[in-house]
């Protein structure tokens, strides 16, 4: 081993001196983000960069991570490794390694961008009950003078609301349409 070492030029000697504990990090990194002990509160270096993806004000785009580091350096190191015998110029395969670092954290952000687009919240949108047929489950009052309960099915999952009818008392069994949300958490129906 020693005797591979000191028959590299200095140049190699960089190259593999970057790549050997980037690559232990990134197998790290790799092993604990499957694991589920990847979180954001941790060893994150990041700098206040906000590029943000989405429109709608959500999470910022984060490009000076550490992860993105370690990816680029992973991408940068190995590419000149394994294309140090085919360029012989190294000003021109540093600028080829730097490109597939730039390539290789490009991928990666786009692929933990996907990833989080596929996210659910699990969080009802009671807005959503609005238009939809519901099934009286315990009978609402007439007048808005008690809440009922209605059966309605919000984001694929049937939900047990609380209703109120501003026309005649509806029947438990009844079919109603839901109109409205009064107070963003009851919901308004009429007889469908």
């Amino acid at each position: 081993m020693q005797e591979w070492w000191s028959s590299l030029a200095l140049f190699d000697k960089v190259i593999w001196a970057i790549a050997v504990p980037v690559s232990i990090v990134f197998v790290v990194q790799s092993i604990l983000t499957f694991a589920g002990m990847d979180s954001d509160g941790g060893m994150d270096a990041d700098f206040d960069g906000d590029m943000s993806a989405d429109s709608d004000g959500g999470a910022p785009f984060q490009l000076f991570t550490f992860r993105n580091f370690i990816n680029f350096f992973l991408g940068f190191s190995w590419t000149a490794i394994a294309l140090r015998s085919k360029i012989a110029n190294e000003t021109l395969l540093i600028l080829v390694a730097a490109v597939a670092g730039v390539l290789l954290v490009a991928a990666v952000m786009y692929l933990f961008y996907a990833m989080n687009k596929m996210q659910q919240s699990g969080t009802m949108k009671i807005e959503d009950a609005v238009n939809k047929m519901a099934e009286v489950y315990l009978t609402i009052p007439g007048h808005k003078n008690g809440m009922g309960k209605i059966h309605v099915k919000v984001q694929g999952v049937l939900r047990e609301l609380d209703a109120l009818t501003e026309g005649e008392t509806i029947p438990s069994g009844a079919v109603v349409k839901v109109t409205g949300v009064i107070e963003g958490r009851v919901l308004l129906v009429e007889n469908a």
